[in-house]
């Protein structure tokens, strides 16, 4: 795993989501260049499907309250576009990526976190969506306490 470089992560707000609010609706886009090893974090109020590509790499987020209690949902697309040829090296790279994923999300969107303390310690539960069943998972990632430097 990378440790997160600051300068090479751009943040976006969109839609009337700001620095500190709202947590619900707050949809996370996060992409990168394979090139220039930039991260590219968008957060609104839905998804930024115009940043996505054809590789499907991009780790989508977002904030939900159950029961009084928040969590954030992370979804993985572990197909891909590629087909099942690919979906072994494509989860190998999700998990070994995942922490600098949550790391840039937690840093880039550190004042919204920093007014809702509680957030830190909400569970990160993620998604690695696979229509192969050895692939397809729900996994605890523990919480943004764990990816905050």
């Amino acid at each position: 795993m990378s440790k997160l470089n600051t300068k090479k992560l751009s943040v976006e707000f969109r839609d009337d989501v700001t620095t500190t609010e709202p947590i619900i609706p707050r949809r996370y886009t996060l992409t990168h260049s394979d090139i220039t090893a930039e991260l590219f974090l968008t957060i609104g109020e839905n998804y930024a499907y115009d940043k996505i590509t054809a590789m499907r790499d991009e780790v989508l987020g977002e904030w939900v309250n159950i029961g009084g209690s928040y969590f954030y949902y992370a979804y993985l697309n572990v197909d891909g576009e590629s087909g099942q040829s690919m979906v072994v090296v494509r989860n190998f790279v999700f998990r070994r990526e995942l922490p600098l994923a949550l790391e840039a999300i937690r840093y880039g969107d550190r004042l919204l976190f920093n007014k809702h303390k509680e957030l830190d310690y909400a569970p990160i539960i993620v998604f690695f969506i696979s229509s192969n069943p050895e692939f397809n998972k729900v996994e605890n990632w523990g919480t943004f306490s764990k990816y905050y430097f």
